[in-house]
Parts: structure tokens; C-alpha cells; sequence
């Protein structure tokens, strides 16, 4: 069993930077692929930002070059550091540990952008 607790959303301008942090409790969390998600009222929830088990690193499209994501196995973290942000940007974050067909969501955390 895994618990995810997000943290570090809010209010930030275009162009700005937000850092998100994921804190995970359990074990064995270096075993899970983790991953970032997002979604929109209406929308389907998109992957944002994947780190593998094996640190296979996948982005989507529209936040290459500006988000980055990483994972400390020793302190139970995944984190996603946010630049040049868009409006488009704005949405609700979700931190997502998987394997296999086990999947574990955090509760999420609200980024908004403003102009």
C-alpha cells in the first residue's frame, strides 16, 4: 500500500515557476513507475510527466523544455519543477505511483496560472 500526498500548487503568473513535491508513504516505493497526471473539469486526466522504476523519463508535448521531473528513492519523493508557465497549464496535479495494474493516486493539488 502507497499514500501520496502532494504539495506546492497555488497562484503564479505566466512565465512564473511552481515546484510540485509528491511525498509517498509505504514501502518499497523505488519500485514503482511515478509519474505526475493532470485534469481539466470535463476532461480526461493526461499525463504530464512519467519517471520509471528505471528512470525512463516521458513528458507530454506541450511541457518539453519547461517541466522537469525527478524522484529521490531515500526520501520517498517525486517532484515536478514548473517554468515558463502557460495558462494552459493551469489544472489540477495529480502524483501517480504504478506497477503492473496497481495504481495509487494522491488527492491533488491545484496549479493556476494567471496573465
Amino acid at each position: 500500500q502507497v499514500q501520496l500526498v502532494e504539495s506546492g500548487g497555488g497562484l503564479v503568473q505566466a512565465g512564473g515557476s511552481l515546484k510540485l513535491s509528491c511525498a509517498a508513504s509505504g514501502s518499497s516505493f523505488s519500485t514503482y513507475n511515478v509519474g505526475w497526471y493532470r485534469q481539466d473539469p470535463g476532461k480526461q486526466r493526461e499525463m504530464v510527466a512519467r519517471i520509471t522504476r528505471t528512470g525512463t523519463i516521458q513528458y507530454v508535448d506541450s511541457v518539453k523544455g519547461r517541466f522537469t521531473i525527478s524522484r529521490d528513492n531515500d526520501k520517498n519523493t517525486v517532484n515536478l519543477q514548473m517554468n515558463s508557465l502557460k495558462l494552459e497549464d493551469t489544472s489540477v496535479y495529480y502524483c501517480k505511483a504504478d506497477w503492473w495494474t496497481t495504481n495509487y493516486w494522491g488527492q491533488g493539488t491545484q496549479v493556476t496560472v494567471t496573465s
